[in-house]
């Protein structure tokens, strides 16, 4: 993508009010395509009915489905509302998208099993704690030292998709090796306490204001951080930031390969498979919500779906009449 003056206000505009990076991503990009659609032209100069145009586009032209239409939606309200300032119409006729949601990609805790197996011992625990406690990647990857509660066998997630904060379960059986996390990352810290140049981990500004000098504690530094400093986007500071998520992307295709695993996954198939399991184990639906930080119980009702329309929900009616 060229660099845009227009877009790089975005950026700078959204990072300075603290929107997450990966938001701040998506939205130049469907902002960025917007314009690419209208012939390059200032959205300043377009207005609802160019907005409809291109969403209806979207559905039509690209088959999109509802998720991605509603994420340039919502991308195009924040730059006419924020940017513009002149928001659009709340009522706005488009062809609203139709593709039905797909179901989610589930292994068996035999395929888990082979999986933990065949993977690099540098990402295991990451992806332990993805399918052994539901988080998402984002929420693994940005987890401090001090998230962690062995007493109560419980992971603190703060912040996460919507601003939620929730308790998930930890398994016991990693102790050891989150531990051994913990002291790695440990050993970072005081690496970096020695270098003039290190201005703290990165703590958003509220809690900076509220918890002073967090950014140089120990319990504030990131469970899986950067094996470099790098500087914050933000500021330029010299700062030790988590590992990068595409590592952990990557990896668990490669580790899929070779454990022969021939279904499509990917991190967040470990969450869909620690919700499935839940319920397949008998726990309660309000349970399994709660534990994945969903809004609404639609959302986790999708993995009732897989168990009572799959093979343990439905009887075939050749089994009653089978003979061999």
């Amino acid at each position: 993508m060229k660099k845009s003056p227009f877009l790089s206000f975005i950026k700078e505009y959204m990072l300075a009010r603290h929107y997450a990076l990966r938001t701040v991503e998506a939205y130049i990009y469907w902002i960025h395509q917007y314009i690419l659609y209208h012939d390059k032209k200032h959205p300043k100069s377009l207005n609802s009915r160019h907005v409809e145009d291109f969403l209806t586009h979207l559905v039509v032209n690209k088959k999109s489905a509802q998720k991605t239409q509603s994420l340039a939606l919502n991308a195009l309200v924040f730059l006419y509302k924020d940017i513009i300032q002149e928001p659009i119409d709340i009522d706005m006729q488009f062809r609203r998208s139709d593709k039905s949601r797909k179901l989610p990609t589930v292994m068996t805790p035999e395929e888990i099993e082979r999986l933990l197996r065949h993977c690099s011992p540098q990402y295991k625990l990451h992806y332990q704690l993805m399918y052994g406690s539901g988080l998402r990647l984002m929420e693994c990857v940005c987890l401090r030292i001090q998230d962690i509660d062995y007493e109560y066998k419980s992971i603190r997630i703060w912040k996460s998709k919507g601003g939620k904060n929730r308790i998930v379960t930890l398994a016991p059986e990693l102790f050891p090796a989150i531990k051994q996390q913990q002291l790695r990352s440990a050993s970072y810290y005081q690496q970096d306490l020695n270098d003039e140049a290190f201005s703290g981990v990165y703590i958003p500004e509220a809690l900076a204001r509220k918890y002073s000098n967090a950014e140089r504690s120990l319990n504030w530094q990131f469970l899986f951080p950067s094996s470099r400093l790098s500087p914050d986007l933000q500021t330029g500071e010299l700062r030790r930031h988590h590992i990068h998520p595409t590592a952990l992307q990557k990896h668990i295709k490669l580790a899929g390969l070779k454990a022969k695993i021939e279904k499509n996954i990917s991190c967040h198939t470990l969450r869909h498979s620690f919700a499935t399991h839940l319920l397949l184990s008998g726990a309660d639906i309000r349970t399994v919500q709660e534990q994945l930080g969903h809004a609404d119980l639609k959302t986790t009702q999708i993995y009732t779906h897989i168990i009572d329309r799959g093979a343990n929900g439905v009887v075939s009616p050749l089994s009653k009449i089978f003979i061999q």
